[in-house]
């Protein structure tokens, strides 16, 4: 089943709606095709690239397929985070070989986060780096994924293991797209929102608290998150310190996400990222940085939004393990991003073992 977004997608002047929204190398639009073709007309790419996925090859190439020079080449994978490997990045760079690509070629990447995070790496590791451009498809990528220039891919069951920074050579973000995702993709997504609102604006957050998810004006919401984050990258590009407060809700997050990707039980990176929230909201309150009250209120919402997970004692301690390989860590100790306030999250809080597990138990 599929989220119908016609209802909640008003249709705006499209003149009005891209003259306030481009800024550097990052365009709202609300006319992907006729502006995908603006963009490619203004540059002179050698070859052009689409690396799709299953969903993206039916879904939305159709969409910007009229924009697409003839010559074009598809770069088909398989969809899903356990494709997020070296292995897949071996076909991707397969082929780019195989057509002679060269450096002034241009890979659009045209997906959700594991395409934008692992078509950005595959580009810039191609040849020691070709043009690469981000198509983002669904709502996760659109706030997150494609912007800041974190690329990678899995190792194991480790999230974003191998990988490096840099950012895309361009952004096109239209939520034409989101009318074609099922509804657990756009709850998934919607975890990196609220996640947004919760580090850095209170105001935001309580809106989202009387929101209903399935009337959402996204055109007006997604910009709102990616401003956020934007700012947040644009004052520190390397993550060397309050870009962290991006990560808050990871660190337990994609633990439990590595767990379920290990067991062959891959849940959405939205669903693991709540259950995080919550978590590190838990950890929040007992370290007396952030009022009970407020941090009940979070969870209540959170728990509201995102089903609930069954997460025994097993796996509590092997999440906890897991945890030990988040990238923020110094020294083999934990270090998590939290809150101290809704709309105000710190960075480099070391957080324990036993602290992770009660946390989790709790939950």
């Amino acid at each position: 089943m599929r989220f119908d977004f016609n209802c909640i997608i008003p249709v705006q002047p499209a003149f009005l709606f891209n003259m306030v929204s481009q800024k550097d190398n990052l365009l709202f639009t609300t006319t992907i095709s006729a502006d995908l073709a603006l963009k490619l007309k203004a540059k002179s790419f050698t070859k052009i690239f689409v690396l799709v996925d299953d969903n993206t090859e039916e879904y939305c190439l159709p969409l910007i397929q009229n924009a697409l020079p003839e010559n074009s080449q598809p770069i088909f994978i398989k969809s899903g985070e356990a494709h997020k490997t070296i292995g897949t990045c071996e076909n991707i760079w397969q082929t780019l070989t195989e057509a002679v690509a060269d450096r002034q070629a241009l890979l659009i990447n045209l997906g959700g986060g594991v395409i934008c995070d692992m078509g950005g790496f595959c580009a810039r590791t191609y040849k020691r780096g070709i043009n690469f451009w981000n198509i983002p498809t669904t709502l996760l990528s659109q706030v997150d994924a494609s912007i800041g220039g974190k690329l990678g891919v899995d190792f194991g069951s480790f999230k974003n293991q191998i990988g490096l920074f840099s950012e895309p050579d361009q952004i096109l973000i239209d939520s034409i797209f989101l009318k074609s995702l099922p509804k657990e993709e756009i709850i998934s997504g919607y975890a990196e929102i609220i996640k947004h609102a919760l580090i850095k604006d209170e105001n935001m957050f309580n809106k989202l608290l009387d929101y209903d998810l399935e009337y959402i004006n996204w055109q007006s919401l997604v910009p709102q998150a990616v401003t956020i984050k934007k700012s947040i990258v644009e004052q520190d590009p390397g993550e060397n310190g309050m870009r962290k407060i991006l990560n808050f809700g990871h660190t337990i997050g994609h633990a439990i996400e590595s767990y379920f990707l290990a067991i062959e039980r891959p849940i959405k990176h939205g669903e693991a990222i709540a259950i995080g929230m919550i978590a590190e909201t838990s950890i929040s309150v007992d370290k007396g940085l952030l009022t009970e009250n407020k941090g009940r209120l979070i969870i209540d919402f959170l728990n509201k939004i995102f089903p609930k997970m069954d997460i025994n004692e097993e796996a509590i301690t092997n999440i906890t393990q897991l945890a030990f390989q988040d990238k923020k860590n110094v020294g083999g100790r934990i270090k998590a991003a939290l809150l101290s306030g809704i709309g105000n999250g710190i960075y480099d809080i070391e957080i324990t073992e036993s602290e992770i597990e009660k946390s989790l138990m709790s939950y």
